[in-house]
């Protein structure tokens, strides 16, 4: 079924076929849903320094990092690997969110996200050694008031830790706290793959 699913894809798009597609982030998220194109990527870490400048406006931090991920990257990129880099923020009063610390740090976040809407930005950069392409996603997220019980029982029960924003909108927070959503459920998650499929096309157009 996911051969059958993916040859119209590979012929559309010439990325996806004769290129091995590296994922260059440790996010389980990001591998499962490209896995769901019947794409199995090949992971690579890479610690890097993820400072940004202190003028970037917010919305432009995800792809900003995005390429600064490849950059660290390309020095080991072969000629037949295609590299897909890709980060995610989370935006309260045009303030990023970044990460939780810990767990007390985590249910700040959630308390801050009670009841209100917020976005949700991703970056993502696709290169090779000939080129490079980049373009930020974003969703807006409108959370329900949550309990103190709520939040402190998703803390204790789930890994918020590695999530911005401290949660994950395919957890039990997400069937609890998500009122409605006005763009990707996947970028969310980590990746807009709808728009990467497209942007994978636009790749080709280019070359």
């Amino acid at each position: 079924m996911v051969n059958n699913f993916l040859d119209p894809i590979k012929a559309q798009y010439a990325p996806f076929a004769g290129k091995k597609i590296i994922l260059g982030s440790q996010s389980p998220r990001r591998k499962t849903l490209l896995e769901g194109l019947g794409i199995q990527p090949e992971v690579r870490t890479n610690d890097m320094d993820e400072s940004i400048p202190a003028d970037l406006p917010a919305h432009q931090a995800p792809e900003y990092l995005a390429k600064k991920k490849a950059i660290a990257f390309l020095p080991h990129l072969k000629a037949e690997e295609l590299l897909i880099t890709a980060d995610t923020v989370v935006i309260v009063d045009d303030q990023v969110i970044n990460k939780p610390v810990d767990l007390d740090d985590a249910k700040v976040m959630l308390r801050r996200l009670s009841g209100r809407m917020h976005k949700v930005v991703s970056g993502v950069c696709i290169s090779s050694l000939s080129h490079s392409h980049s373009f930020s996603e974003t969703t807006s997220v409108f959370f329900r008031s949550l309990s103190e019980e709520q939040i402190t029982y998703y803390v204790e029960h789930y890994k918020p830790l590695d999530k911005a924003g401290a949660y994950g909108i395919q957890e039990w927070i997400g069937l609890v706290a998500i009122e409605k959503i006005e763009g990707d459920f996947y970028n969310v998650m980590g990746l807009p793959v709808g728009r990467l499929v497209v942007e994978l096309g636009n790749v080709r157009t280019e070359n």
